[in-house]
Parts: C-alpha cells; structure tokens; sequence
C-alpha cells in the first residue's frame, strides 16, 4: 500500500485539496551583448532556483539578448506555504543578479 502522507488538508468529499501558483518573471540583462551571454546568466539563476523545489522555464523572450520571461510553478497543499515559494524565488533573484528583476506577478490556479 502506498501512502499518500498527513491526510489534514483531506475535504469532507475525499479528495486532496491542492494550489498551483504561477510566479511570471520579467528580466532585463543589460550586460547581455549575445544571446549567449543571455543563457549564461539564465542558466546561473535556473540552477539557483531549481534548489527551491519549483519548476523554471524561459517562456518569452527566447530571441531577445536583453529580455527574458521566466515561468516558476509551485505546487503545494495551502496558499501560504506555495507563496513562500514563490517569494523565496523572488528574493534568490534578486539576491544572485541584484537589478536584472523588471517584474513580477503571482497567479494562482485550483
């Protein structure tokens, strides 16, 4: 039998409660003078925040040297703990490539 972990987040219906916040990330990397400087400085924060247990993709952008889009997914059990995440994200940012963050939106799905 396989357990499926705390059932305290279990709703009166059976099913398992779940949240997916969807944090857009805008960046603008002024030092970038080729698309492979780009990737150098998106690869650097990928690995950072991949440590995060979150999913990172660049999902606009792709041929611009000095813009990019990044998709960062948590999924998790309760809205507070997912935004933790996602906040963790922001501030992992901000702290490896200070200046590079032009904007940021959290979008939750159920």
């Amino acid at each position: 039998m396989i357990s499926l972990g705390a059932t305290r987040n279990v709703p009166t219906n059976g099913k398992r409660s779940m949240i997916v916040g969807l944090l857009s990330i805008e960046l603008h990397l002024a030092g970038a003078r080729s698309l492979k400087d780009k990737r150098a400085v998106l690869r650097r924060l990928k690995d950072r925040v991949g440590q995060l247990n979150v999913a990172v993709a660049e999902v606009a952008y792709h041929d611009l040297w000095q813009r990019a889009g990044l998709g960062v997914v948590s999924i998790g059990v309760d809205r507070e703990s997912t935004e933790r995440s996602l906040d963790a994200v922001v501030s992992v940012i901000e702290r490896v490539e200070p200046g590079l963050l032009v904007r940021s939106e959290i979008d939750w799905l159920r």
